[in-house]
């Protein structure tokens, strides 16, 4: 069976259930991707661009692109973003703008308390004609673009210089991007996120910041992801994550100056899909203002 049309079997398959938000490995560098209430919450100017090649070897796998800007008001209570994302799988294009507004409060004299809403236009384009078909009139394959869409989420982020938690909910309305006779082929469904990580000073050269990310979607299994990083001297960045029964992760980051960021990322399935592809790579590259923040002395580490 051609390559191909094995994963536009599997392809088919998912898209009956749910639509999938975009995946990453080092999520913890595009926080505002999945909640809201991150907008903001580095206290300077941060943009941010990520590419992510999946299941290298398999035709028409995932690839994804992602560029992000957010930064605080002047008194920083409020943090405003934009997010773009371009997320091709098999024979579909799927783009989509998001806009965020957070507004934070202060709970003690460690702690600030970050509300989130995220406001997103999306639009699908399918493409059958990337699958080559036996018969290229068949009714069955044709190219298919969903109207715009809108939705709407929102996120809470609870935060110190060392410690995080967040709760959010990047698309609360499900919508069907097509029906044929009342059946839906692709619908947006809602996934809820809950994210964690916490930085030890183990030395003055060394920190450590175990995370995890776990994300429910409805007739979905829960995924769950756990990480850990070790930052030396504020520069370089070793660490590993793993995606419980999917993947296994390294990553890598270096600080090359105290605005630009650059970190990879490779994943190794631990399925039998792993018979059929060399893995995913990951590459981000983040740019942050500090001139007018100069109350900052070294990147946070998340």
């Amino acid at each position: 069976m051609n390559r191909i049309v094995l994963f536009f079997f599997v392809f088919s398959t998912i898209i009956c259930v749910a639509q999938q938000d975009a995946q990453y490995s080092q999520y913890m560098y595009n926080t505002i991707s999945i909640n809201p209430a991150y907008a903001g919450s580095r206290d300077v100017m941060s943009v941010f661009g990520l590419h992510r090649t999946q299941w290298i070897g398999i035709d028409g796998a995932p690839e994804t692109n992602n560029f992000s800007i957010n930064t605080p008001l002047k008194n920083n209570s409020f943090g405003i973003g934009i997010s773009i994302t371009n997320d091709k799988i098999g024979p579909s294009i799927d783009n989509s703008l998001a806009f965020d507004f957070a507004y934070s409060i202060s709970t003690s004299e460690k702690f600030k308390l970050s509300f989130g809403l995220k406001g997103t236009l999306d639009r699908l384009d399918i493409n059958v004609s990337k699958l080559n078909p036996l018969h290229q009139n068949d009714p069955e394959f044709k190219n298919f673009s969903s109207p715009l869409s809108t939705n709407i989420g929102f996120g809470l982020f609870l935060y110190s210089n060392s410690t995080y938690f967040g709760l959010s909910l990047p698309n609360s309305i499900e919508i069907n991007r097509y029906d044929d006779e009342s059946v839906s082929l692709y619908r947006d469904k809602r996934s809820y996120y809950f994210i964690t990580g916490h930085v030890l000073e183990l030395s003055n050269a060394f920190k450590f910041k175990p995370s995890l990310v776990s994300k429910y979607t409805q007739g979905a299994p829960l995924q769950l992801d756990l990480s850990a990083n070790f930052l030396y001297k504020e520069k370089i960045l070793l660490g590993g994550a793993v995606r419980v029964n999917a993947a296994v992760s390294a990553l890598l980051g270096y600080q090359i100056d105290e605005s630009w960021f650059v970190g990879y990322g490779y994943d190794l399935d631990t399925t039998k899909w792993s018979n059929y592809n060399s893995g995913s790579h990951e590459l981000f590259l983040r740019f942050e203002l500090f001139k007018n923040y100069s109350k900052i002395v070294s990147p946070r580490f998340f």
